[in-house]
């Protein structure tokens, strides 16, 4: 690499650091949560875990070393890859995630576990938080690496949703586990990951979801001027034909949130009790108010 690629690197990492102090801040959180569970949900209770968390910790089960040395190593691995599958601020933000969980792995190994008995709560309770922690990172448009960077590049490519394939990908380190933890704790880890998987989801579709408004009304110049002066959202004008009248007649069509629906709703009730309204629900919105191309 000459001279002049690697200043241009160092300054594109540079304006990434500078303008992604929010993300830092959610990453940094969603990390945090994500050890404290797999520190007192799942090494405790020799529970398996996910992907190169998985083989970690089943390193500290085998070899009682600290999960957070295999952690490392086999994330700079894939983070080589990664970069050149991936976007440079996917890469960068993964790799202070990545940095910061194999810290904190060593750092909190003091934390006690909690006393609890029943080990099907304890799966739920760590698969939930694991969930929600990795959730609020992917929605940074970052990862906690290992396999998770092999699925976001197939999210980003194919648009598969994270928690259900990473949910297929870690059956097979649940497959090798087995024989050093037992088949029990094997089925909990299951439980565990199954859920993690399923909160991660839920994490990622409750960020991005909004409705989809369609309004016909002979008062849409109101409506528009509603949504975007009272509601602070954008519309599109379409053009529509009646299909019993031929009469042409335009559609407001724009994205708000539940309670922007409802205000208006209320509005259509008071200006257009003979408006027609149509409301879909999209599960993802990309672009300009939404969220933003740079995290994909």
């Amino acid at each position: 690499m000459d001279k002049s690629n690697f200043k241009r690197i160092l300054m594109h990492i540079y304006h990434i650091l500078k303008q992604e102090k929010d993300s830092f801040l959610t990453i940094t959180f969603g990390t945090t949560i994500s050890v404290i569970a797999t520190l007192t949900l799942i090494m405790p209770f020799k529970f398996p875990d996910s992907g190169l968390t998985g083989l970690a910790v089943l390193s500290s089960y085998v070899f009682n070393i600290s999960p957070s040395w295999l952690f490392a190593i086999g994330n700079a691995a894939l983070l080589v890859w990664g970069w050149k599958e991936l976007s440079p601020r996917f890469v960068i933000l993964t790799i202070y995630g990545v940095g910061l969980f194999s810290f904190l792995l060593k750092l909190l190994e003091f934390i006690p576990a909690p006393s609890l008995d029943d080990l099907f709560l304890i799966a739920v309770f760590a698969g939930v938080i694991k969930g929600i922690g990795g959730g609020l990172v992917f929605r940074s448009g970052a990862s906690l690496g290992g396999t998770d960077i092999v699925v976001v590049a197939l999210r980003n490519r194919y648009g598969v949703e994270v928690g259900k394939y990473g949910f297929y990908i870690n059956l097979a380190v649940l497959l090798i586990s087995a024989p050093v933890i037992g088949i029990e704790r094997t089925v909990y880890g299951l439980v565990a990951i199954y859920i993690s998987g399923i909160a991660v989801d839920g994490v990622l579709r409750s960020f991005d979801r909004r409705r989809q408004v369609f309004v016909i009304s002979k008062k849409h110049d109101q409506v528009k001027d509603f949504v975007i002066n009272g509601l602070g959202r954008g519309v599109t004008l379409l053009k529509g034909e009646g299909g019993f009248t031929g009469h042409e007649q335009k559609v407001v069509m724009c994205l708000l949130t539940p309670r922007q629906t409802m205000e208006l709703k209320r509005y259509l009730a008071m200006v257009d009790k003979s408006a027609f309204m149509v409301i879909t629900e999209a599960s993802e919105v990309v672009g300009k108010g939404f969220k933003s191309w740079k995290e994909l």
